[in-house]
């Protein structure tokens, strides 16, 4: 996955600022983003804080060392039944 420039929590203060009446225009050329980096930070980051954006990326990190634990044990599980499926 690419890595940004940006934290979550320096993209919320960017999007504070537009929100406090700062021009889109302005706000990229001042950060060196495109206008089109600034909309799809707005679509995912808009009117969320700073603490909500590091919970959302505790809930995320957590869901994907969960997803990774069930996915592994599946494997186990299965090879456990090709194994018992053999010594019949």
């Amino acid at each position: 996955m690419k890595r940004t420039r940006f934290t979550d929590e320096r993209i919320i203060g960017i999007l504070t600022e537009h929100e406090a009446g700062a021009k889109c225009a302005d706000l990229c050329r001042k950060h060196g983003m495109s206008e089109g980096t600034f909309y799809n930070w707005k679509a995912k980051f808009g009117g969320t804080t700073v603490s909500e954006a590091k919970r959302l990326k505790a809930l995320e990190d957590e869901n994907a060392k969960l997803k990774k634990l069930l996915a592994e044990q599946m494997l186990d599980l299965a090879a456990m039944k090709e194994l018992v499926s053999k010594k019949r």
